[in-house]
């Protein structure tokens, strides 16, 4: 296995995880926050989905997948209190773009050599993420920060246990 493998394949796994938790949510129970303090799962999701858009165009300028009008604000970190329901898209609606980033992110990955991967990142991640291939390996485990978040309002509303 080479290393832009390893790196699919963890993408693949953190996806499975992440879309496991939430394939039988409706869309009422992602705007549930799993405990005081914790964000609901439909901007985590958003917030997921921003973010792997503003990583990747840090380090593959013009290879990200463009969200929509207005996505990225609404799931900025000021707006993570918000429970409008009218803010947020369903799950069905999050897991198509989830697909589409993920696409224009593999594509990237495909595109980049092992001394792309070696280069340095942009300054601002340096200090946690030293190359490109270290912000690509954030990209694919990022969901995983986020999926244990997901299991407590599943233990709340007694869904089963997936993994």
């Amino acid at each position: 296995m080479q290393g832009k493998d390893a790196i699919r394949s963890a993408m693949k796994f953190c996806d499975m995880v992440y879309r496991g938790y939430m394939s039988d949510l409706d869309d009422a129970e992602l705007l549930r926050r799993p405990s005081e303090g914790c964000n609901h799962i439909a901007w985590q999701t958003g917030h997921l989905i921003s973010s792997e858009v503003s990583l990747l165009d840090s380090i593959a300028p013009g290879k990200a997948y463009q969200l929509p009008d207005g996505f990225a604000e609404a799931h900025a970190k000021d707006k993570a209190d918000n429970d409008d329901p009218s803010a947020f898209l369903g799950r069905d609606e999050y897991l198509a773009l989830w697909d589409e980033v993920r696409a224009a992110t593999l594509k990237a990955i495909d595109e980049m050599s092992d001394e792309d991967l070696d280069a340095e990142s942009p300054e601002h991640f340096r200090g946690f993420c030293p190359t490109v291939g270290d912000v690509i390996i954030l990209i694919s485990t990022h969901p995983m920060m986020h999926a244990g978040q997901i299991v407590p309002l599943r233990r709340q509303l007694g869904k089963p246990v997936l993994f």
